[in-house]
């Protein structure tokens, strides 16, 4: 973390998600450049957690939490509300809450497959949805949604995932678009080979136990997924400071793109 730079002072913050991983990270992160910022997450406990190294990092004054399952209409609703009341409107939003779950196609359910998409695809669009009058009453105002390098290049096991983390990544260019003259950016961020409690199934916030990879899974099909830098997977604040970059003025000449953070997995 860069402890010299001030580029969210003044600036309003909501993620999802921000109880643990990514999501927390990014808390963190923008707290730490200024931020006065809202964590949501459907876990108490992992927004306890968030507090408590906010706390410590000193910078848990402008910090308030609010729980919020993303894949309830009411629950965003409400939680949205509660956000731009407690930060005065909003200037960034950071769409990072979602699930991860692997199966076998054949023997994936549909009430499975519509988890995922109701949790990472809807609840991306529900967020979206409730903030926009406050995002467009900010101060360069910018949405960054989490999108996935499994929207582009095959991961086994994760059809549902896959799925909904292209929906993510076409409804952003889409919403660039509309939205561009009227001075909201949306930008998506495509992790790959990123240590997270969704990848290592600690993460609280993420609704589910982890990936949970089939017994019998042929692992030699994600000997391609290796990333081609460092010594293995990266930690959540190698995706943090790209999604701080994104949502600062560093970033304002960025819209309707997406950034692969993946340690060169996928070349």
């Amino acid at each position: 973390m860069s402890p010299n730079l001030n580029r969210y002072e003044g600036r309003r913050v909501l993620v999802t998600g921000g109880g643990s991983g990514i999501g927390q990270a990014t808390v963190l992160r923008v707290l730490a450049e200024g931020a006065r910022a809202v964590a949501a997450d459907v876990s108490e406990a992992g927004l306890k957690d968030t507090v408590e190294k906010a706390t410590a990092a000193g910078t848990a004054d402008r910090l308030t939490t609010v729980v919020v399952n993303v894949a309830d209409e009411a629950s965003v609703r409400a939680g949205v509300a509660t956000a731009v009341e407690a930060l005065g409107g909003l200037d960034v939003l950071v769409n990072a809450a979602g699930i991860l779950r692997s199966s076998h196609t054949h023997e994936t359910s549909l009430a499975d497959f519509n988890q995922v998409l109701q949790i990472n695809l809807a609840g991306t669009f529900l967020m979206i949805r409730e903030s926009i009058p406050a995002l467009l009453a900010g101060d360069g105002s910018a949405v960054i949604n989490f999108s996935s390098t499994s929207a582009t290049f095959a991961h086994p096991y994760m059809a549902a995932y896959a799925a909904s983390k292209g929906g993510i990544q076409s409804m952003t260019h889409a919403l660039a678009s509309e939205y561009s003259k009227q001075g909201i950016r949306f930008t998506a961020v495509q992790p790959g080979s990123i240590s997270s409690g969704m990848t290592d199934g600690s993460g609280a916030s993420r609704q589910s136990s982890g990936p949970g990879l089939p017994e019998d899974a042929d692992m030699s099909l994600f000997m391609k997924l290796a990333p081609a830098i460092g010594q293995g997977f990266a930690g959540p604040e190698s995706v943090a400071s790209v999604v701080a970059m994104l949502g600062s003025d560093d970033g304002r000449f960025i819209t309707g793109t997406e950034v692969r953070i993946d340690g060169g997995t996928h070349f």
